[in-house]
């Protein structure tokens, strides 16, 4: 079977077919890709193809700072099954002033092996 595939890896958004087939388990493999003009496309459409993953950006409560929100991103990109549950552990979250940026908000989200962090710096109100 075919599947059609936009990179995203760089503005030049190519086009991509990957050949595929899935087998009696159901594991999809990739046998081909063609449309990419460079090695990341090629690289892109496997990994989004047998195991996409995300980086999520999202805000957590900030207390203590002109802000209410700290913005918040994860130091890697998660499985993209488990988004919604990432998203779930950080609604849960209130920081208080002064974070740093890189600061870990949250050490090993859902267990994955990934923390998420501050992606700005917010200085309490008296700073």
């Amino acid at each position: 079977m075919k599947k059609e595939l936009t990179c995203i890896i760089c503005p030049m958004g190519c086009a991509l077919e990957a050949e595929c087939e899935t087998d009696a388990d159901g594991m999809l493999t990739v046998l081909s890709v063609a449309g990419n003009t460079c090695p990341r496309g090629e690289r892109y459409a496997r990994a989004e193809l047998t195991h996409p993953t995300r980086t999520v950006t999202s805000t957590v409560t900030l207390t203590g700072a002109r802000h209410r929100r700290l913005p918040v991103i994860t130091s890697e990109p998660v499985p993209r099954e488990r988004v919604m549950d990432v998203c779930r552990e950080i609604r849960r979250v209130s920081v208080c002033a002064p974070v740093k940026i890189h600061d870990i908000i949250i050490e090993n989200v859902c267990g994955l092996g990934v923390s998420v962090i501050a992606s700005r710096s917010m200085q309490p109100y008296d700073s």
